[in-house]
């Protein structure tokens, strides 16, 4: 496992001006939360493997929306930095009042072929980051009377027959509705946001281009705007699901009320399906 170097302390801040802590924050739709959670006002603690992304991003907000940024190197899959991450967000000192799941990759292979060890580190990013992650928070929060958090799902976690990706998914949306029911009344809330296809490095380096010009193409795709302020509005009114824009609302209800033979195999004679044959690396 690769050294990562310790976070920084953290930094003390303005007691009125919130602080919201990202993971996956370098690429895709995590710089797109953080930059959006900055405009709003808030400051940020941002978490992603690559230190010189990390550092690159947090100069560029502190820069353009004069907030305060500490950053915290940390392999999701690798527990002990996993620890660290949960610490941070518990922090009662430095409390974390919005936490966004956002950290994930997938993979282009078969679950029953595929290699266990991707499909492992997979789960943890995936699913058990967003376990411990979210049961720091909730733990400090409640503690507090008030909170956010919002957890990063997936149109794919409506669809059977989707891979490891899918379930993975399904996981984060049935974890984040119970955690939404527990919280209920606390002063804390928990959104599962679930996006449809969205430009980022994730499709690009997975096979799936969005550059065409078609009708349809630019219906279904999403840009990441479209995800982020949607999503950040539902968590900030404290709605329990997110499904950003009307179209992929009706495509997910229909995912919802459809047969799941049918759905599963359509989905996987679509070129989404069809592409899973080798690992990528991860946002």
């Amino acid at each position: 496992m690769t050294e990562r170097p310790d976070a920084p302390a953290p930094l003390s801040r303005p007691a009125t001006r919130p602080t919201a802590l990202v993971t996956g924050a370098t690429a895709g739709l995590g710089a797109g939360y953080a930059a959006e959670l900055a405009a709003r006002g808030h400051d940020l603690v941002l978490v992603a493997r690559d230190v010189a992304r990390l550092e690159a991003t947090a100069d560029r907000l502190r820069t353009t929306h004069g907030v305060q940024v500490e950053i915290l190197a940390a392999d999701l899959s690798d527990r002990e930095a996993l620890a660290r991450v949960a610490e941070r967000v518990a922090s009662p000192e430095h409390p974390v009042d919005v936490l966004v799941n956002n950290a994930g990759f997938g993979l282009r292979q078969r679950f029953v072929d595929g290699v266990l060890a991707d499909h492992e580190r997979m789960f943890d990013v995936l699913c058990r980051a967003v376990l411990v992650l979210s049961r720091a928070a909730t733990g400090a929060m409640t503690a507090r009377g008030h909170g956010r958090i919002l957890n990063v799902g997936s149109v794919a976690g409506l669809v059977p027959g989707g891979g490891h990706y899918s379930a993975a998914k399904a996981y984060v949306i049935v974890l984040t509705e119970t955690l939404s029911g527990e919280l209920r009344g606390s002063g804390v809330s928990a959104t599962v946001v679930e996006p449809g296809y969205v430009r980022t490095e994730f499709h690009g380096r997975s096979g799936m281009h969005s550059g065409g010009r078609s009708a349809l193409s630019k219906r279904i795709w999403l840009d990441v705007d479209d995800v982020v302020q949607t999503s950040l509005d539902d968590l900030m009114a404290g709605r329990g699901v997110s499904v950003p824009t009307r179209r992929w609302r009706a495509i997910a209800g229909l995912l919802d009320v459809a047969p799941r033979s049918v759905v599963s195999r359509f989905w996987n004679s679509s070129p989404s399906g069809a592409a899973r044959r080798h690992p990528r690396s991860e946002d």
